[in-house]
């Protein structure tokens, strides 16, 4: 372990120990995911309904099945997220027009609204909080976020 020059407390796990950099890189996204969280009121769209509105929004209308796929949860958990974001008008369903027997989840302008509000907030609270951070920090935040992303699909 090496400690990140400026930062004292902080430890930065060397390279060849994935075991502890997997550890610290779960522990700060975690930290991340929660910080923001709480930001939004109780009530308000869960991080897994966020996330199906916005794989909507990008990708367009699809079947529950695919939905669950995509977010690589349960098919019972993904029919949960669906009932919710369903009952708050979020989201429509309508038949497939190809096979009737299937089910079709659309997002709906009150959906995009909220997901537009949902990312704003989040949005600001991040600018914010990076406006803190110099600039040479910030780009190596940026450098990491091609990882990240290379990250999140292998899982």
């Amino acid at each position: 372990m090496r400690t990140e020059a400026g930062h004292g407390h902080e430890q930065v796990p060397e390279p060849g120990d994935t075991a502890r950099l997997a550890s610290s890189l779960r522990l700060a996204v975690g930290r991340l995911t929660r910080r923001l969280r709480q930001a939004h009121a109780v009530g308000d769209v869960s991080l897994s309904g966020v996330s199906v509105l916005a794989r909507l929004a990008a990708d367009g209308p699809g079947s529950p099945g695919s939905l669950a796929e995509a977010e690589r949860v349960r098919p019972q958990a993904m029919a949960g997220t669906l009932a919710a974001l369903g009952e708050r008008g979020l989201v429509g369903r309508a038949p497939d027009t190809a096979d009737g027997r299937r089910i079709i989840v659309a997002i709906t302008e009150e959906g995009r609204a909220v997901l537009a509000e949902r990312r704003s907030e989040s949005v600001h609270r991040l600018s914010a909080a990076l406006d803190e951070f110099t600039e040479r920090e910030r780009e190596s935040l940026a450098a990491a976020l091609p990882l990240l992303d290379r990250l999140a699909e292998r899982l």
